[in-house]
């Protein structure tokens, strides 16, 4: 099976927006677990198989550099013309007021949800591509301090007050650590519990559920602590 093709929108989002939730991924990947069960630590037997073969491409209109937060900059990987078919895109957070979504990337979000692939967004990435009217008539969240806001900037948009919304192939979720909860549900979803742990305790994270009640792993999924 072909790796899955992983994009991440250059907006110049708040750097935990992005390196959260693609960390959660990166530490459920085949590149991380494969050498380690090849090391022969105890109880990774097998795990490779089961872990993501993913492939991240970060994209934005040129190779320039970005500017994200804390006087970060960073380096695109491909632009959106040159970028492969990706199966899932995910847009952190830039400054909700002042940022303006280009066209070029309002375009290349607009044919990535029309092919019916799946967008994640984390705190103001919502707001982000909501002028792309991808997010019209779905229900959606974004940092819940600006909820208001959005409803007044997009009123099309139904936003709800919850740690994250799902609506189709649209992944919407809070603040930048509800982001990653998001994504630790995902990889739970798609690659079960087993995979999931292994991320959670190389990074040293507890997960919340959609209610923003921490999760404990048991024998038959996932319960409310």
């Amino acid at each position: 099976m072909a790796p899955l093709q992983f994009g991440i929108l250059m907006v110049p989002y708040q750097i935990i927006d992005v390196a959260g939730p693609i960390d959660i991924l990166s530490s459920s990947s085949k590149a991380i677990i494969g050498p380690l069960e090849a090391a022969g630590l105890p109880g990774l037997a097998g795990m490779a198989e089961k872990a993501i073969d993913i492939e991240f491409h970060h994209i934005s209109e040129t190779l320039d550099p970005v500017q994200l937060t804390a006087a970060v900059k960073a380096l695109p990987t491909i632009t959106c013309d040159d970028c492969p078919p990706l199966d899932y895109l995910l847009v952190g957070g830039p400054d909700p007021i002042n940022y303006k979504l280009p066209d070029r990337f309002a375009k290349f979000v607009r044919a990535h949800v029309e092919a019916g692939k799946g967008v994640f967004t984390t705190c103001t990435g919502a707001l982000a591509i909501a002028p792309s009217g991808v997010l019209d008539g779905k229900n959606a969240t974004a940092n819940h301090g600006l909820l208001e806001i959005a409803r007044k900037m997009y009123p099309g948009v139904k936003w709800q007050r919850r740690q994250w919304v799902i609506d189709g192939n649209i992944w919407t979720a809070g603040g930048a650590c509800a982001g990653m909860d998001m994504m630790a549900s995902w990889v739970i979803e798609k690659y079960g519990m087993d995979v999931a742990q292994l991320a959670f305790h190389g990074l040293d994270f507890e997960p919340r559920d959609v209610e923003g009640n921490r999760v404990l792993p048991q024998q038959h999924g996932i319960v409310k602590a």
